[in-house]
């Protein structure tokens, strides 16, 4: 459940106002911040780190006001609003102009979570407009991997923005074109007072958006799927966690190859340096390769995934939210899929026990785990 996932902040002003003057200073709440922190039933571990991450936000958002108040002075309030209000229409009139080149009519896709759950997307372009329907999606899941309606309309805003083949000012205005349905499911589970009932959604915001995404590009044709999943890959004891995300294999389209071994779609990280992972933290990584072979076939290839191998030095508990490891990346046009991927764990002793796509487990020294990511699936029938 979501009580579950970390510290439940509840609705609170994360900033307070001292004193009623022109001079009136402000100030973070630090003290109820980490008390929320320290008391939660899963509490922080590095609540200073916290803290200071806040502490960033909150000064890049003050920035924001100063520049914004500075350029309202310079050019006044009505001439910034009407830009305000032109940027996003041309955002808006950039969409409808890459909407109208689809298909009109209905498209539809089916994908899956690997324990079989379906993602289902009906898309209906007309003319310059767009309706996604996800009715027919599972229902909500026990485990983790819900999403959110801000995820949903995330990654469609996401897929939708890589049709228009030019720099655009990205805002809200993409998103006047597009209607979402979105029943009661996996993707839109009910919000309930006590955290407690609430689902879990932290596997949605890395794992199932990556499956919408996959959804929508299957409906309208344009690319192969790529690798679908982030590879989520924690370690930690009671003194520190450790989080990393893995790269894999890219979707072929009509004119291109896929790339081998970059992260895709909703992904946003960096892997940390070999040497800097092994100077913090109590492993060693025996491996980090393209998985030759893993990209599916067809008149355009796709990607090849990666092979990412630790031995741990010391005991730590393990945790893998993973996907694509019995779905595999679709090809496309009639491409050939790329290969799913596969954790292993391998015990001191020799004995490789296969983890499937999600796993908690305990580590000890000597042990090592082995992850490789999916390929992208290949484009366009294969050549003779």
């Amino acid at each position: 459940n979501l009580a579950e996932e970390g510290v439940c902040i509840p609705l609170m002003p994360l900033v307070v106002r001292q004193g009623q003057s022109a001079a009136a200073t402000l100030r973070i709440q630090d003290d109820a911040l980490r008390e929320l922190l320290t008391r939660a039933p899963y509490p922080s571990r590095a609540v200073e780190q916290n803290l200071a991450d806040i502490r960033g936000q909150v000064a890049a958002n003050q920035c924001g006001v100063r520049l914004l108040s500075e350029l309202v002075s310079r050019r006044g309030l009505a001439h910034v609003r009407a830009y305000m209000g032109h940027i996003q229409r041309a955002a808006e009139t950039k969409m409808r102009r890459a909407i109208a080149r689809l298909p009109d009519g209905r498209h539809d896709f089916t994908d899956h979570l690997d324990d079989g759950t379906p993602l289902v997307v009906s898309v209906t372009v007309a003319g310059e407009e767009a309706t996604l329907d996800f009715t027919g999606t599972g229902p909500v899941r026990p485990g983790n991997l819900n999403a959110t309606p801000a995820i949903v309309a995330s990654a469609v805003l996401y897929c939708f923005r890589c049709l228009i083949d030019e720099e655009i000012p990205l805002n809200a205005g993409v998103l006047v074109p597009l209607r979402i349905i979105l029943p009661e499911c996996l993707l839109n589970p009910p919000l309930r007072e006590d955290r407690l009932q609430c689902a879990a959604v932290a596997g949605g915001n890395v794992e199932t958006s990556q499956r919408i995404v996959d959804c929508i590009f299957g409906a309208l044709g344009v690319v192969a799927a790529s690798q679908g999943t982030m590879n989520n890959f924690t370690f930690g004891n009671e003194r520190f966690g450790y989080y990393e995300t893995i790269a894999g294999g890219a979707g072929a389209g009509p004119s291109f190859d896929g790339c081998d071994a970059v992260h895709t779609h909703m992904t946003n990280t960096r892997l940390t340096d070999p040497e800097v992972l092994e100077h913090r933290y109590p492993v060693r990584l025996r491996r980090f390769a393209i998985r030759r072979g893993s990209g599916g076939n067809g008149c355009h290839h796709g990607g090849d995934g990666v092979v990412r191998e630790f031995e741990f030095l010391e005991a730590l508990d393990i945790a893998l939210v993973t996907q694509r490891r019995e779905y595999a990346p679709y090809g496309a046009a009639g491409g050939q899929p790329g290969r799913p991927g596969c954790n292993t764990l391998i015990r001191r002793d020799g004995t490789r026990e296969s983890l499937g796509p999600v796993a908690q487990i305990h580590a000890d020294a000597g042990d090592a785990l082995v992850i490789e990511t999916p390929g992208g699936g290949g484009f366009g029938t294969p050549p003779v």
